[in-house]
């Protein structure tokens, strides 16, 4: 199983939306240009998010997307669900059922082989429904202070250089 693309910039939203200044929304023009993505389809993405409620959205000259939620009560399995749906690894098309219509044991044998996957998205979900946005970010940035900064007006190169003069 492969999650699409879109997962992968649902989360650079999420990092982008949790070190983001408390109380300045985001604009979505400048999410879309950091991930040169057009805005209708960045649109798209964050109407998935706003939809599950891990991101707000407030329009208006100043308006932009916030996180909904803080990110401890947001989980890696929230994002999937939002941007690809419920995990499912096994397509069931019902070609076992076709090839070996009449057989003894087809409709054991489908049973048996749907469950061991029905398992496998069950250990999925609980995994990735453990793993906390916070946490990820935590340990990313090595240790339990989230940074955040105006991604309205900063550029990452103007914040790791501040970061670096802070630790001189």
């Amino acid at each position: 199983m492969q999650f699409t693309k879109a997962f992968e910039q649902a989360a650079c939203i999420i990092i982008l939306l949790a070190t983001q200044e408390s109380g300045k929304p985001l604009s979505t023009d400048e999410i879309s240009r950091r991930l040169e993505v057009s805005p209708s389809y960045l649109k798209k993405i964050t109407r998935k998010l706003v939809v599950k409620q891990i991101i707000t959205s407030v329009s208006g000259n100043r308006g932009g997307i916030s996180l909904a939620r803080k990110t401890e009560d947001i989980s890696v399995l929230d994002i999937i669900e939002a941007v690809d749906g419920s995990i499912s690894i096994y397509p069931d098309t019902g070609l076992i059922n076709l090839v070996f219509k009449g057989g003894k044991y087809v409709n054991k044998g489908s049973d048996i082989i749907r469950n061991v996957f029905r398992n496998a998205d069950e250990l999925l979900n609980q995994y990735f429904s453990n793993i906390k946005v916070s946490d990820l970010l935590k340990e990313g940035f090595g240790n339990s202070e989230i940074p955040t900064l105006d991604w309205n007006r900063t550029s990452l190169i103007e914040f790791l250089q501040q970061d670096r003069g802070e630790q001189e």
